[in-house]
């Protein structure tokens, strides 16, 4: 490991001060995790990792056959590695190395390898790279992506580019290794700050009250979201997009397809609605730099986990009435609707287990909690392919290709 402290040095000026509170991707603590024996007999190609109160199980991804069962801590996030294979824990450690053996057709094994990081938060993949940022630092650690599956029984080679105040935040890695993170401190996110391969700052921004989440869209149009709206980072220039709502739009989730140059996002405009459902969805054009805010049908309500790209480059929304609603990223319009599990209601706190979807291919993978079940559904048809009742509550969701 080494540590790019010309990254620093570029970063040391920017000191951006708004109040802002965490959001709904803070990690959990608890127990140090232990491994048990796992299923045999499985083959190789897509697999499902579930987490559940304690600990997290491996489904063969065709199947839903339950392959494995480890034990971990009591809430744990789940971040595909993006290595086809592995998959990040989040732990009171850092970022533990779950083995799915997706790609061997081996038995899975929660490994001892850990990336530490003091509160481990977002991962983000893009280019062969994958990027691990650190709450309690502002750390950002990366590392190639494809070293992670060929690395064995060690971590792979990483590069540390130290923090400069601590934040909940997230950081992404360009193809010509331009930097992108974010800033703030304790007292609240603010922008970004943009540096190149030798550390030099190129471009920042303090106009993002908030900044939360990415997404990397085609061309590498990189966006954030913000309170009142969003960042775009394009060719080296950062482009505000307004909120329809003022002072208060917020987007904290960008849903992407390195295809398309469309953005998907949450979107709430009333900071004071209790609960975590949401009826809005914001739709961003990095082309023409654009944002809109379009409402989904009456009904048709989400959380920061219900909204997956898929075929088509489409949006698939797991709403609270049980479909998965097809949207259309360039119209805001909803083509196709397929009913999946029963209607459900938003969780109390945003870490309880409610339905979660995420996408491998054409299929997508749903988990409905209120009865210990896991779904896999076609996304071009809508046709269930596989249904499993499992014997805990499933909650976050990761798949790994193979």
């Amino acid at each position: 490991m080494h540590e790019r402290h010309m990254r620093r040095a570029g970063l040391v000026g920017l000191a951006l001060m708004t109040a802002a509170g965490l959001a709904a991707c803070s990690p959990g603590s608890g127990a140090a995790p232990t491994t048990e024996p796992a299923a045999s007999g499985a083959e190789a190609g897509p697999r499902l990792a579930v987490s559940y109160e304690g600990g997290i199980l491996v489904l063969d991804g065709t199947t839903l056959e339950t392959l494995a069962d480890v034990d971990s801590e009591e809430f744990t996030r789940l971040n595909a590695a993006g290595d086809g294979t592995h998959v990040l824990v989040t732990t009171s450690e850092g970022f533990q190395v779950l083995d799915t053996g997706a790609a061997s057709g081996g038995t899975p094994e929660l490994t001892d390898l850990v990336f530490e990081a003091d509160i481990a938060g977002h991962v983000v993949r893009h280019g062969g790279k994958t990027v691990l940022y650190a709450d309690g630092t502002s750390d950002t650690t990366i590392f190639e992506t494809a070293d992670l599956a060929s690395a064995g029984d060690a971590l792979p080679e990483t590069e540390t580019i130290p923090g400069v105040e601590a934040h909940h935040g997230v950081s992404v890695v360009l193809e010509d290794d331009t930097f992108l993170t974010t800033v703030g401190n304790a007292d609240g996110r603010t922008g970004i700050s943009v540096t190149d391969a030798s550390g030099s700052v190129v471009a920042t921004s303090a106009d993002c009250p908030g900044v939360h989440g990415e997404g990397t869209a085609k061309g590498e149009a990189v966006v954030f979201g913000c309170e009142d709206g969003a960042l775009l980072y394009q060719d080296g220039e950062i482009t505000k997009l307004a909120a329809p709502d003022q002072p208060y739009g917020r987007m904290g989730n960008a849903y992407v397809s390195e295809t398309s140059p469309l953005v998907v996002g949450d979107y709430k405009n009333d900071p004071d609605a209790e609960g975590y459902l949401l009826s809005q969805v914001a739709l961003i054009d990095t082309a023409a730099k654009t944002l809109e805010v379009v409402a989904l049908p009456e009904g048709v309500e989400y959380t920061f986990r219900d909204i997956a790209r898929g075929p088509g480059d489409l949006a698939y929304v797991l709403a609270s009435d049980g479909s998965i609603h097809v949207l259309d990223p360039a119209t805001g319009e909803i083509t196709a609707e397929y009913p999946v599990i029963a209607a459900w209601d938003g969780p109390v706190q945003w870490q309880d287990p409610h339905p979660a979807i995420v996408v491998a291919g054409d299929v997508a993978y749903v988990t409905e909690p209120a009865v210990d079940a896991v779904h896999a559904v076609d996304l071009t048809t809508g046709e269930v392919l596989a249904t499993t009742t499992l014997d805990v509550a499933p909650n976050e969701v990761a798949v790994a290709v193979g």
